[in-house]
């Protein structure tokens, strides 16, 4: 009898140890995948984001900027960017926007997340007034232009000479149902 709880005592002892593991390894996954992104070049990141502060035109150096509209496996809506490439030169205010259309039956809400190719340039794009910035609402067979201000800091190292600046738009709608539902007093959840 002693040997069998000793044996259960090993086991729950190992359980416990290994939900703490997996815990440890669930919360390392955020900067682990942080430094991932940095040393392969994915998901760049625009941490520059507000107004932009006052940046010397750099006219001898032009780089091309590249638009890119993706929507997840999950939003029905069209999205693409009213042009596919711009070039400016560094330290120059840019403008352009996203074209949006909601060609289902129902209101729904996005939200654009950006990413920047190569990530080494993210640190170098400042979006000044971005689409990206705030959930978008489109009612059923709505269109909206949605606009873009940026300006690439003059800084930006001499080999970028191409930047990608990409949006990926997902469906949001569930899960804002969801909340607005759990935030609701129980008596109205109940009501017919």
């Amino acid at each position: 009898m002693a040997q069998l709880q000793s044996k259960h005592t090993k086991v729950v002892r190992n359980l416990l140890l290994g939900s703490v593991l997996m815990f440890g390894f669930g919360f390392a996954l955020v900067p682990l995948y942080d430094v991932f992104c940095d040393i392969t070049g994915l998901n760049g990141k625009v941490t520059r984001t507000g107004p932009a502060e006052p940046m010397q035109v750099d006219r001898s150096r032009t780089v091309s900027l590249q638009l890119m509209a993706v929507n997840n496996e999950a939003m029905p809506w069209l999205f693409k960017p009213v042009t596919a490439e711009i070039n400016i030169h560094p330290g120059m205010t840019g403008q352009t926007a996203f074209l949006a259309r909601n060609p289902t039956g129902k209101t729904m809400i996005a939200q654009a997340v950006p990413s920047v190719a190569p990530a080494e340039a993210a640190e170098y794009v400042q979006k000044i007034n971005c689409f990206c910035f705030e959930r978008q609402s489109l009612e059923a067979g709505q269109q909206r232009e949605m606009p873009l201000l940026f300006v690439i800091d003059p800084d930006l190292p001499d080999h970028i000479s191409k930047i990608t600046l990409s949006y990926t738009l997902f469906d949001i709608t569930p899960q804002l149902q969801a909340n607005h539902y759990a935030e609701q007093p129980l008596t109205r959840r109940f009501m017919l």
